[in-house]
């Protein structure tokens, strides 16, 4: 059987390697975080299992609760969930902004919560990006000293810190505003400031705690665009936080959906609409616009003999050939990397998607 996780096409048609072979670059290990009197040792004397009802009989608030999680080196891992799911508050534990109270933070295999202060500082400083919805700019510094900030924070010189400053102002798009000052500048250029400011020192792993929600929505679609287009080019292993589901969908690698402190589910877009594991994941999902989800390899059978009308990648889109697999009136085969069919979508099988008739995958 082709499984897709194997593979993964680029617009130009080459292929590089799915999401599953890359490393490990962060993970959580039965991660919690408590808050309340004696909160690291109630979780610690139970070994780190605990039921909800425990948690609150203790008179505690279990903000994250048992998250086992794995994110992989160069993908947009998506964090979402309702306010008070727990989404920030296990984020900044990844950073130990807020101090976990048990299990293990481990980036590159090494446990944060055993490294002393220093290396702690040392790592934020010069491997760790983070942007939060409050762009946080100092408002009597321009353009290029808020952005060359962080590096003076390391100790570079002022002609060192001001050359990669201008390097990342060109990479956001921001040329020609150098010497402006926040209060000067659009929310959407403040936040690409804010951008600019989490890659100047080049950051391995990227925190984006729902960088664009205080956006207006036409500035927000733009400064996702703006994101694919930096991580076309940078290849950043990015943790980003949202609670819109369309956002998450439009930049997601995989998602991991988050409840009353607990991680529901961890899947890629495709995966959470076509199979959710609970109610409240088909729910999150119930409005999506399943046509710009769901991929040929999902919506595909085994090819009949039929003539075909045209070829698709099993990675691509319903709604990007929707138009022209109803025209031709033929199946469309869906083809590897190599060309070979592996199965065929028929237009009969799109309209039932578009009308939101039920379809289940035949499998090649």
């Amino acid at each position: 059987m082709f499984q897709k996780d194997d593979w993964m096409t680029t617009e130009q048609g080459s292929t590089q390697p799915g999401t599953n072979d890359r490393p490990v670059k962060l993970a959580c290990r039965n991660v919690w975080k408590l808050f309340g009197v004696n909160a690291a040792s109630f979780i610690r004397e139970r070994d780190g299992k605990a039921s909800m009802a425990d948690v609150t009989a203790a008179g505690l608030v279990g903000a994250v609760r048992a998250v086992d999680l794995e994110i992989r080196q160069g993908e947009i891992f998506i964090i979402m969930g309702l306010s008070g799911s727990g989404k920030s508050t296990l984020v900044r534990c990844m950073s130990r902004l807020v101090e976990p109270s048990h299990g293990k933070i481990e980036f590159e295999g090494k446990d944060l919560l055993k490294i002393s202060d220093a290396a702690l500082i040392e790592l934020r400083r010069h491997r760790m990006g983070m942007v939060f919805q409050n762009f946080a700019l100092l408002p009597h510094l321009n353009v290029l000293d808020n952005i060359a900030f962080p590096l003076s924070i390391q100790g570079q010189d002022r002609a060192t810190r001001e050359a990669r400053a201008r390097e990342v102002i060109d990479l956001v798009g921001l040329r020609g505003r150098e010497h402006f000052y926040p209060r000067e500048l659009s929310g959407g250029q403040q936040q690409r400031v804010g951008i600019a400011r989490s890659l100047a020192t080049k950051p391995e792993i990227w925190f984006l705690d729902e960088p664009f929600s205080a956006l207006d929505p036409l500035i927000r679609r733009e400064m996702q665009d703006e994101l694919m287009r930096l991580q076309t080019m940078l290849h950043k292993t990015i943790v980003f936080i949202t609670h819109d589901f369309d956002e998450a969908i439009r930049l997601a690698d995989r998602i991991a959906i988050m409840k009353d402190g607990e991680v529901i589910q961890i899947g890629t877009p495709e995966e959470l609409v076509v199979n959710p594991a609970t109610d409240y994941v088909a729910e999150f999902t119930r409005d999506v616009d399943r046509a710009k989800v769901i991929s040929a390899y999902s919506l595909m059978r085994a090819c009949d003999g039929s003539e075909h009308g045209g070829t698709v990648s099993p990675d691509a889109k319903i709604a990007s050939f929707s138009a022209s697999i109803v025209s031709a009136g033929k199946p469309f085969a869906v083809v590897n990397g190599t060309g070979k069919p592996i199965g065929e979508v028929t237009p009969q099988a799109v309209i039932d998607l578009l009308a939101g008739i039920e379809h289940a995958r035949a499998d090649a």
